[in-house]
């Protein structure tokens, strides 16, 4: 198939309009055939849940083009699987995981046009979401609603090169012990909004928060998970709050089966953050963020950036997503 012409090398991170996506509604207790649409409006009443309440949820995936030529999915059925999880916290009819990964090789099938060259360090951004769409005035879920998936090709999440992160520890909150930061909420990421500006206006690339009930654990940024390294162990902060990456899932694997390292999934308390040599943001945009730098309140930790075992993490890792790297069985979703 003949790819659009699109200077892939300059692509931003951004949202492009592309040819179709996937709509599927649910109504009268069930969800209908569902389908592709080249219509990239929605059409709502003023007072649909969603605007009024916020019930959403959302993924974030990419399809890539290989070193052989297949354009692929990265683990979509874990996808599947959490957003299944995020609709049940919810109160959101469960979209079917089976169906859900239909969707998405139906979805970047009718935009394989679109996807990026293998070598241009651009990548086909998914985005499967939900909402309740009908007209609700009392607090409740709605009666009626969508699922949809778009795709917009985007370019490497660092322009220039990866370049080390600086992250504060944050004076606000990013989730309640039994609230909703395990599920990806929209309304997870809205109230984040003000204090990720905040930082930046601040010389800050990300907010790193602690627990809300002792602030004494780290927990994870506004949008990653969090992952240290101490000599041959990979530690990976573990609450009921953090969302389950699975990014971070994978370089856990990654890290005991390809490099032989030791893995540590454990609470891990604020004052252990001067014993790390390495640091790392971990998700689907940049697959490992390095961290130079945290700042808890004026006391300033350094680490090593892009240090020797992040480096092994990210390059192998991507060599599996990329099909430089044999992938474990079932990593793989083949489209095309």
């Amino acid at each position: 198939m003949e790819k659009k012409n699109i200077d892939w090398s300059n692509l931003g991170f951004g949202y492009m309009q592309t040819d179709m996506r996937y709509v599927s509604t649910f109504s009268d207790g069930a969800w209908d055939e569902g389908g592709l649409t080249d219509k990239a409006t929605i059409e709502m009443s003023e007072c649909a849940c969603v605007l009024q309440y916020a019930q959403t949820c959302f993924e974030g995936m990419k399809a890539y083009t290989t070193a052989d030529g297949k354009i692929v999915c990265f683990r979509p059925d874990l996808n599947a699987e959490r957003m299944a999880d995020s609709c049940r916290q919810m109160k959101m009819p469960v979209f079917p995981e089976e169906k859900f990964v239909e969707a998405v090789i139906e979805t970047v099938r009718a935009n394989a046009a679109w996807v990026p060259p293998y070598g241009s360090g651009a990548s086909l951004y998914l985005r499967p979401f939900m909402f309740g769409i009908d007209s609700v005035i009392g607090v409740k879920p709605a009666n009626v609603y969508q699922f949809r998936i778009f795709a917009t090709p985007v370019g490497p999440y660092f322009k220039g090169g990866i370049k080390p992160l600086t992250l504060r520890i944050s004076d606000l909150d990013r989730a309640a012990p039994r609230g909703t930061g395990h599920i990806k909420a929209g309304l997870n990421y809205a109230m984040s909004l003000y204090n990720i500006v905040d930082a930046h206006e601040q010389g800050y690339d990300e907010n790193l928060y602690v627990d809300s009930a002792t602030r004494t654990f780290i927990e994870e940024t506004g949008g990653a998970n969090i992952i240290f390294i101490k000599g041959n162990t990979l530690i990976t902060p573990k609450s009921d709050t953090i969302l389950p990456s699975i990014t971070r899932r994978s370089i856990v694997q990654v890290a005991k089966d390809y490099l032989g390292m030791e893995v540590e999934e454990r609470p891990v308390r604020l004052d252990e953050l001067g014993e790390f040599e390495e640091a790392g943001l971990c998700g689907t945009a940049a697959v490992i963020s390095p961290i130079g730098k945290i700042v808890d309140h004026g006391k300033e930790l350094t680490y090593a950036g892009m240090g020797e075992k992040i480096r092994k993490l990210y390059d192998t890792l991507t060599g599996i997503q990329m099909g430089s790297v044999k992938a474990p069985e079932g990593w793989i979703q083949v489209i095309e």
